[in-house]
């Protein structure tokens, strides 16, 4: 136990040093620091899965030092690796590595590597911290410094005036959140007496203490920045002005992930009033995300788009009772999404950094590497059978309709109509960009002239792309679901990580979902998630043709397609309220620091004084005379004042 710690606190400290390292040797040298951080990212992954190796996949590793003590307050430093630990730790060591990969073709021409590359491992380590924290105290140090190393990648283009302004607003965006979650932490230790994580859901599971609604929304106000669910979910879309290997990994596969695995984390003092809330907040994001995602013509901001559908899919998932399968999603998203988003990226590059999708096309022949990988995510993100993201959207949608059926709930059956109507708009948008993108003939010159990627960046997008966007969901596929490496993997996930996805807390994984499904009999639901899937990628290969150079819906149906391009006007909404209400609010508070007290109470106060001094330096005239004077009256005021 002892020498697995060590081994916790190793990986968890490498990726600070690479980020030392960096900063103080290479910050002009680009290329010594994409190598250490790659180095380092390979460490990581190579300890992640030393790690769930050794640990036997039961029970808890925990250990923990004391970290700042004030009286009988203390807040320790302390690890909590478990079940859901080890498949957060699988997907943050392997997607990352790759993605850091990537990065070394994507960001070769770039002057900033030194800076870029020290921004990826302090993330790296951020992450880590959160995956690994043991209790409340520290999981909000390390999210904090998730959103700083989020808000300095963001950022990487300072010097153009979207990405600055992006970063800040997501920063913002988030600050918003975190207060919440913030108060909800400070209300959870008070009211449990401690900010364990573990002991925390000890109390509740043995009655000492009951679940607090009110614990669990403020809680979850940490989930809904950092996931970007409504209604904080305007800052994720403008986070694409950030170089495209963050996209994938902080805002494609792990970042915006960590929302839903802390609230898997704390799924043990959620009330039921918090998961029906979840429930319906990530059913509606999975059908109005997916609506949004139509009216881009940015290829990046269309896939973020996505990205929030998916996080609605996994919030359905844990509103529906199943921490397990919401996980599992997560594992599989993190998959085919990360390709995605790097098959983007090997585009843009391509296309010299063009990311209109009108103007690109034609690219399945010049850059078929590229192509059939985001074919392959595409298929899995839609769920077509037996493909990685197959295996728990489909069960998602499912179980939402195994338990309407079987007399859960009729709030089941509006979350199985949000999640179904997602599904058709997932086949809607992925089948919009593969055949603008790659079909047909090219739209523009940059796009004639692309090319294929070089190994560094098209070695990323078949490990994630051909094999695992393909077959990650495998381990629940009868006679592909076989261990091998000594049992230690299961089809193409460490065994450990499996176990969690399939059985949850005991009995509320991808097992229990899919048995609430067959429990309803109803063999139609498959079947109607399959023709959704086939329609809506017919729809668009006969409505949008083959690599067209103009969005149609933005042709034919101009008032519709603004109104998905500005995303039901959140943005509109939220700039109103600012330079509306918030700014006057504002400037009434600056009128009276102004006023009452810089004008009366500080300057006013002066004055008074200046006077009195005025007034009683004119008295002191040098003559006996006037002070007796003086005396005397002084006396008579006294006895009067003592008279009265």
């Amino acid at each position: 136990m002892e020498g697995l710690s060590t081994l916790a606190t190793v990986l968890l400290l490498v990726p600070l040093a690479s980020a030392a390292v960096i900063t103080l040797f290479f910050r002009r040298s680009g290329k010594a620091a994409e190598w250490v951080s790659v180095v380092a990212a390979g460490i990581i992954m190579v300890l992640a899965f030393v790690l769930i190796f050794a640990w036997s996949g039961s029970g808890s590793l925990t250990a923990s030092i004391p970290w700042l003590v004030l009286g009988d307050f203390r807040i320790e430093m302390g690890f909590l690796f478990n079940a859901e630990a080890a498949t957060m730790l699988a997907v943050v060591g392997f997607i990352g590595f790759f993605i850091h990969l990537f990065s070394i073709g994507y960001m070769d021409d770039d002057p900033a590597q030194g800076r870029f590359f020290a921004g990826l491992s302090i993330f790296m380590f951020s992450m880590l911290g959160i995956v690994l924290a043991d209790n409340l105290f520290m999981l909000f140090i390390f999210w904090e410094l998730v959103g700083f190393s989020s808000y300095m990648l963001i950022a990487h283009y300072w010097d153009k005036d979207f990405a600055s302004a992006a970063s800040k607003k997501a920063f913002v965006v988030n600050r918003v959140g975190d207060f919440g979650f913030l108060i909800g932490i400070v209300w959870a230790y008070h009211y449990f007496g401690t900010a364990n994580i573990s002991e925390m859901s000890a109390l509740v599971a043995s009655g000492e203490k009951d679940v607090v609604t009110g614990i669990g929304l403020l809680l979850m106000c940490g989930f809904v920045g950092k996931s970007a669910q409504l209604p904080l979910q305007v800052w994720l879309t403008d986070a694409m002005a950030g170089p495209t290997p963050v996209s994938a990994l902080i805002h494609a596969a792990t970042m915006v992930a960590a929302g839903i695995y802390f609230m898997v984390r704390i799924f043990g003092i959620l009330s039921p009033f918090t998961l029906d809330w979840i429930l319906w907040s990530g059913a509606i994001m999975t059908t109005f995300a997916g609506i949004c995602a139509l009216g881009q013509d940015d290829i990046k901001k269309s896939l973020a788009y996505s990205t929030l559908a998916h996080l609605g899919y996994m919030a359905t998932a844990i509103g529906l009772g199943f921490p397990g399968l919401a996980i599992m999603h997560m594992a599989m998203h993190a998959c085919f999404k990360a390709t995605l988003f790097l098959c983007s990226g090997s585009v843009i590059h391509a296309c010299h950094h063009e990311q209109n999708m009108f103007k690109m096309g034609g690219l399945l022949r010049r850059m078929p590497i590229t192509g059939i990988a985001f074919l392959i995510a595409s298929l899995s993100i839609s769920a077509v059978p037996f493909t990685a993201g197959y295996y728990s959207k489909d069960t998602i949608i499912a179980s939402a309709w195994g338990l309407f059926a079987n007399g859960s709930g009729g709030e089941y059956l509006g979350a199985y109509i949000l999640t179904v109507l997602g599904a058709l708009f997932t086949a809607l948008y992925m089948g919009r960009m593969f055949f603008v993108v790659f079909l047909g003939k090219p739209n523009s010159e940059k796009a004639a002239k692309a090319r294929e990627s070089s190994v560094w960046m098209t070695l990323p997008l078949i490990v994630l792309g051909w094999v695992l966007s393909l077959g990650a969901g495998w381990f629940v596929q009868p006679g592909l679901d076989g261990s091998w490496l000594g049992g230690a993997m299961t089809s193409l996930l460490p065994t450990h990580a499996v176990e969690f996805m399939v059985q949850g807390f005991g009995n509320d994984g991808w097992k229990a979902a899919h048995a609430v499904y067959e429990a309803s009999g109803a063999g139609w639901v498959e079947w109607l998630n399959l023709a959704c899937v086939l329609a809506g990628f017919a729809f668009t290969f006969f409505y949008y043709g083959r690599g067209p150079s103009a969005d149609r819906l933005e042709v034919n149906h101009p008032a519709v397609f603004q109104a998905v391009e500005r995303h039901g006007w959140f943005d509109d909404l939220y700039d109103w309220y600012v330079a509306k209400v918030q700014q006057r609010f504002a400037d009434i508070l600056g009128f009276l620091d102004i006023f009452l007290i810089a004008g009366l109470l500080v300057r006013g106060a002066a004055g008074v004084a200046g006077l009195t001094g005025t007034l009683l330096r004119s008295l002191q005239v040098g003559s006996v005379h006037s002070y007796v004077y003086w005396f005397l009256i002084g006396i008579v005021f006294f006895w009067i004042f003592a008279a009265t």
